[in-house]
């Protein structure tokens, strides 16, 4: 069969521009290197998949040109892809701050591209890893099930987040053969580490979550933290994460809806003699007023209301509202949910992820230097990039 195009990655993005071009009259061949189709979206979301977010706007994105994202997201929207999901009577929720997930389960989204890709007679070869890619006319192919030809190549291979999954750098290696540059990459939407004092603690706090603002440089986010037994995670933590760099400090806020100096002047005019301690105890979760009150609340947690200077409450607004922490590393590419940086979008067309130096070679999703905050942004980045690439395959 004469294929017009190939789409090398048979993940959200793949998918998604195979059955787009599928449906546009074009000969589409999906090659996925495992034995399995969209992964990562079966294990998204807890199993539920977060796959977009009511939300979204450029301002979501990072990349060197915060303008690349624009064109395909204003093109392809958020309720273009809820349309679709509705279309096939997949039942979904509003979690929190936009983010829609399945009611049921991942396979319901999964299911709903591969069912797009057979009416629009898209072929799926699994197992599929690529060996070798040239072009002597056409984009020739190599893989295990033998050498194939077409005008136009799609690069959907994603990043190098949870390798697990199948992640590898194909994509950034194609795009450097065949002259695009690449930008940096390193794991992002990533748990942090620690090490001393600050390990031995978080490891005692394992499980603990509490509503918080986290800071690194100009950057904040106030969502919740989840101590773990290696460091810091949950939302909040994983956000700033894309923003964090080695040797840098996170500044946290514990009680980001409500002032300490508030609490302890109620606390000091209703209860006098009672101790610090009990009221933090009931702003905060215990655990966390016991594990760090001796050295973050500078031994401030015994003494009553009515002792506390203003000296005392400097300090103390210092300790909860700028708690300063170094995290020593994150816990890298094998639990990030995605990768920052990728194939230099100055490379790449905007509107239609082809690269400016080779007609006929698109790259898309994950593998492009643009990186999504967490909520949905990154799926919806993946469905935008296909859909831009697949109108122009």
């Amino acid at each position: 069969m004469r294929y017009v195009s190939f789409v090398l990655g048979g993940g959200a993005a793949g998918l998604m521009c195979a059955a787009i071009a599928g449906q546009r009259g074009r000969r589409v061949l999906v090659l996925e290197g495992s034995n399995k189709p969209g992964k990562k979206i079966l294990m998204s979301g807890g199993g539920r998949c977060n796959f977009t977010n009511l939300y979204c706007a450029p301002e979501h994105f990072i990349s060197r040109n915060p303008h690349f994202c624009k064109s395909a997201l204003a093109r392809y929207t958020q309720w273009d892809f809820i349309a679709m999901v509705e279309r096939h009577g997949i039942p979904y929720h509003e979690k929190t701050l936009g983010q829609l997930f399945c009611d049921d389960s991942s396979k319901d989204i999964a299911r709903m591209l591969l069912a797009e890709c057979a009416d629009a007679g898209v072929g799926i070869r699994l197992s599929s890893e690529v060996s070798e890619v040239d072009r002597p006319g056409d984009y020739r192919v190599r893989c295990a099930h033998g050498v194939f030809g077409a005008p136009t190549l799609v690069v959907a291979t994603g990043g190098l987040s949870i390798p697990k999954m199948g992640a590898s750098g194909f994509g950034y290696e194609l795009a450097r053969q065949f002259g695009l540059p690449v930008l940096d990459t390193r794991a992002a939407l990533v748990p942090f580490t620690f090490t001393g004092q600050l390990k031995a603690q978080f490891e005692r706090l394992s499980g603990v979550s509490v509503p918080a603002s986290v800071r690194c440089g100009n950057q904040s986010f106030h969502e919740s933290i989840l101590f773990t037994h290696r460091g810091l995670s949950g939302p909040a933590a994983l956000q700033i994460s894309s923003y964090w760099q080695p040797g840098d400090s996170l500044s946290i806020d514990l009680l980001p809806d409500q002032p300490i100096s508030a609490l302890v002047s109620e606390a000091r005019a209703s209860q006098p003699a009672r101790q610090l301690g009990s009221s933090l105890g009931a702003a905060l979760p215990k655990a966390l007023v016991s594990e760090l009150g001796p050295q973050q609340w500078q031994d401030l947690t015994s003494r009553r209301h009515a002792e506390l200077s203003a000296d005392d409450l400097r300090i103390l607004s210092s300790a909860v509202h700028e708690w300063q922490i170094k995290p020593a590393a994150t816990e890298g590419y094998r639990t990030a949910e995605v990768t920052l940086g990728g194939v230099d979008t100055d490379a790449l067309s905007s509107r239609t992820m082809e690269a400016h130096n080779q007609p006929g070679l698109f790259f898309i999703g994950e593998v492009v230097d643009v990186t999504g905050h967490l909520g949905g942004f990154n799926f919806q980045w993946a469905w935008a990039s296909a859909v831009a690439a697949a109108k122009a395959v």
